[in-house]
């Protein structure tokens, strides 16, 4: 699926000069360079409308890659990336300056890929530019960030824009958790280990945890987040991506297609969250005023700039549950917050316990076995299992140990490449496996209106949790009144 195809590509990032393409685009295509993994004749072409010179330009992209790369430059790497950089100057809503790609874009020797870096109501004045200089042909593709959209409504517009101008096989929609390493390795997990496909769905696992925890609150992003909240923001994508990929069935192939019809399967079968239900499957909160290391840190509410009076939720917890033969009666609980106690985003996969105990002298009942998949901060594995204490003097006495593959450790050689490294050379190889396809995003959304909806008949605000906490204390009913309790 990913195998390393060289393609000489003109990559066009509109929104060069943005916070995004500064702290990620720019230092990914470095390291991809470094790897020797960009054709030779691959060039960057940086859109925006401000009057810069090509010597400012590479200055300003040097200085982005001195501040976002970890140790020191290879100055080597660096001079052949900043020679592959050219700065173009388009004012977005000018049609007739779009003539300036066209001037210097051979689609013949090298294929123009459109990097949307942009908020969306943008998409629309872009595809029209491109297509009013006559730039798309049938091989140019086109990358778009989150949001698409904010509800299934607008998500349709936006896509219906794009869709206007360049069909799906040419769209790649980003979720950069789909890039990470350890989300990779899920696949690996699971289709190239027996040990795991014959113990993947009821008869084996009792339920599963998705944790994604932020320490950081807005930063900044209130009037962005505040018309957004946690469930848009977090849950409709990364979180929902990843349960997908932990509930779908094989694929046939590692193909684009096979993967993401996996995936649909999924989301076709996510029981519904109404009004009917949502106060036993949901939990909203907002995080108050308390401590993240020690520093005391202001509540949603009193950010600078903010709205006193908002309801919006910056912590959500869900109990989902999936229709279909496979995970029938397993439950999958999501949570996801901000100002929670620390930075931590993991899948654990709970066991069934056994039905008989002989060791009931070390445990009066056995815990279950559980294979933690942690995404970030520190990737790796863990599977907890019992073993015995080594001796001879107290008989057989179990403890629980931990079987761990951290990918730092046991890869110490190998270039861990970060989530947008991985997919930007996807959209250069011209694989779409790891990207996000239009009915994906129509169902997710669709599913995510029906919670919004519920919330909205409610009308209750989101329950209060301190800064530096795991969220409101009704997110830990939501797993008792079942009989289990998160993993922390």
């Amino acid at each position: 699926m990913l195998e390393k195809k060289n393609q000489a590509c003109d990559f066009a990032i509109f929104g060069v000069l943005g916070d995004l393409s500064r702290r990620k685009l720019i230092p990914s295509l470095y390291q991809l360079d470094r790897e020797g993994l960009l054709h030779p004749d691959t060039r960057i072409l940086g859109i925006a409308r401000h009057d810069l010179s090509q010597v400012n330009f590479t200055r300003k992209m040097y200085e982005a890659l001195q501040t976002f790369i970890k140790g020191e430059l290879d100055a080597q790497v660096t001079e052949r990336l900043l020679a592959r950089l050219h700065y173009v100057l388009i004012n977005i809503d000018q049609a007739d300056e779009y003539k300036k790609l066209l001037e210097i874009t051979d689609q013949e020797q090298r294929v123009l890929i459109n990097y949307f870096s942009v908020a969306p109501h943008l998409f629309d004045d872009i595809c029209r530019g491109l297509a009013h200089a006559g730039i798309i042909t049938p091989t140019t593709r086109v990358v778009l960030e989150k949001p698409i959209g904010r509800d299934l409504a607008s998500s349709r517009e936006i896509n219906d824009v794009v869709a206007g101008f360049f069909a799906e096989s040419r769209v790649y929609r980003i979720d950069h958790y789909l890039g990470k390493e350890t989300v990779m390795n899920l696949l690996a997990l699971r289709f190239a280990n027996s040990i795991f496909i014959t113990n993947w769905g009821h008869a084996t696992i009792d339920h599963v945890q998705i944790t994604v925890a932020e320490e950081v609150g807005i930063e900044g992003r209130w009037a962005y987040f505040d018309q957004t909240g946690q469930l848009r923001d977090m849950v409709q994508n990364h979180l929902i991506q990843i349960l997908t990929l932990v509930a779908m069935e094989p694929p046939p192939t590692m193909d684009g297609d096979s993967i993401r019809n996996e995936k649909m399967k999924v989301l076709k079968a996510l029981r519904p969250i109404t009004v009917d239900n949502v106060h036993q499957k949901t939990v909203r909160g907002q995080y108050g005023a308390g401590f993240i290391n020690g520093t005391p840190v202001p509540g949603y509410l009193q950010e600078e700039g903010g709205n006193p009076k908002s309801t919006s939720e910056t912590f959500v917890a869900l109990k989902v549950d999936i229709d279909n033969w496979r995970w029938a009666g397993v439950p999958f609980y999501l949570r996801t917050g901000k100002r929670m106690t620390t930075k931590r985003s993991e899948v654990v996969i709970f066991f069934k316990q056994l039905p008989h105990n002989i060791f009931k002298d070390s445990y009066k009942e056995l815990p279950p076995n559980k294979l933690v998949i942690r995404l970030q901060p520190d990737e790796g594995v863990q599977i907890e299992m019992l073993n015995k204490v080594p001796g001879i003097s107290k008989g057989i006495k179990l403890q629980k140990t931990m079987l761990n593959l951290s990918f730092v450790d046991a890869f110490a050689e190998e270039h861990l490449a970060d989530a947008y490294e991985r997919l930007i050379l996807q959209t250069m190889i011209g694989n779409q496996a790891l990207f996000i396809r239009r009915d994906e995003v129509e169902l997710s959304w669709a599913w995510i209106d029906s919670i919004h909806k519920a919330w909205a008949i409610s009308n209750e605000p989101p329950r209060s949790y301190p800064a530096g906490s795991w969220g409101p204390l009704a997110s830990v009913a939501l797993l008792a009144r079942d009989g289990r309790e998160w993993e922390e």
